[in-house]
């Protein structure tokens, strides 16, 4: 009995050893893995110093939408005019405040709120139902990213957006925004969508044809702020009453502005 005791002592304290081993093993590799996706993380940040000046020539969406309408029948072309910041109405900057990132001038990059509420909402749907993302988030994006959808894309737009707030003034963040967001099929920035939507310098859009304009955001491919589609009328509504409570616009504005998107 004392020598099968013997071997069976023998037998646990090697196969313990080993195990402890593997497992030791397993947490180093994945302590390295880690590091290793990390450093990779953060030397693939673009340095975005040179933006407080510079005007982008291009950027990861126009670049991304240029690749997927390669080969195709109709020629695809890019239509971009910069406007800058002075320039643009501040009824339209306003909206688009209200639309896409309400705290904008308070949080510093993120909104962490809505970033909770995104996460909360995704897993409870079991897919991406709520964005969450900040108007510097979405210039990360647009300047440097694409709009796949993954962790790990979210990650790095998070950090690039932590860099954008960091050198970058939040005006000279809003400018570049309206400077590069998508409005249509090749249509970027408000300069170029103000164009050929009415025929018009930015400068001289109507409120109406702002809300218009700003209410085709976040589905620029599906739809046109020249459409009286159900959207158009749901989404102008819901600026409208954003724009009102944020007290940008006088009742009577706003009376007349719900009465040009009734159903």
């Amino acid at each position: 009995m004392k020598f099968l005791y013997s071997i069976r002592s023998i037998f646990s304290n090697v196969f313990n050893f080993f195990f402890k081993r593997k497992i030791r093993s397993f947490f180093l590799l994945l302590f390295m893995i880690v590091v290793i996706l990390t450093l990779n993380l953060f030397l693939s940040l673009p340095d975005v110093k040179g933006l407080i000046n510079e005007i982008p020539v291009t950027t990861s969406m126009i670049d991304q939408r240029i690749s997927e309408n390669s080969g195709g029948k109709i020629k695809f072309r890019i239509l971009k005019k910069w406007s800058p910041f002075v320039q643009i109405p501040p009824f339209l900057k306003r909206t688009v405040i209200v639309s896409e990132d309400i705290d904008f001038y308070n949080h510093k990059g993120v909104d962490y709120y809505e970033l909770k509420e995104s996460i909360k909402r995704n897993l409870q749907a079991g897919k991406k139902a709520r964005g969450g993302s900040t108007i510097t988030q979405q210039l990360a994006k647009n300047l440097f990213l694409t709009t796949e959808k993954s962790y790990y894309r979210k990650i790095k737009e998070f950090f690039i957006a932590k860099r954008l707030e960091k050198h970058l003034s939040k005006n000279r963040i809003l400018e570049l925004y309206l400077n590069v967001i998508e409005f249509g099929r090749g249509i970027f920035g408000v300069g170029a969508a103000s164009e050929f939507f009415f025929g018009k310098r930015v400068d001289q859009l109507s409120k109406i044809e702002i809300i218009r304009l700003i209410s085709v955001i976040p589905k620029p491919l599906r739809v046109t702020p020249l459409s009286d589609s159900e959207y158009i009328k749901w989404r102008a509504n819901l600026l409208i009453n954003r724009l009102y409570r944020s007290r940008s616009l006088k009742e009577e504005e706003f009376i007349f502005l719900k009465d040009q998107f009734r159903d």
